[in-house]
């Protein structure tokens, strides 16, 4: 039995998974459910940042990616992520990088510079 805490809302639940059926208990909602088993089967995470910028009225960017990326890709999205070098003005929702790290998910702008 693994235990884990949903991050899917505030309330934090306190979940109990079952490695082999994957039954879930300790959820106050079904997106926990689904949480806990993505969890032990396919963890991922949404990743948040900052680019380097030239030529804005700030030095950096946040960025975020635009979709959950494979846990086990997370350093190599952030080492992506740091060798990047963007140009203003940026805006918000820009791709920052495409595709990033084969994720098939991109890297985009979350401040307008």
């Amino acid at each position: 039995m693994a235990k884990i805490i949903c991050i899917t809302c505030p309330k934090g639940c306190h979940l109990t998974v079952d490695e082999v059926t994957y039954e879930i208990t300790g959820n106050n909602c079904p997106r926990g459910a689904v949480y806990g088993k993505n969890e032990l089967t396919a963890p991922t995470r949404v990743i948040t940042s900052t680019v380097a910028v030239s030529g804005g009225e700030i030095c950096r960017c946040p960025v975020r990616t635009e979709s959950p990326v494979p846990k086990g890709k997370m350093f190599d999205v952030m080492e992506a992520i740091h060798a990047v070098r963007i140009v203003s003005p940026v805006r918000i929702g820009d791709v920052v990088i495409e595709n990033v790290c084969g994720t098939g998910v991109n890297v985009i702008a979350t401040r307008n510079i």
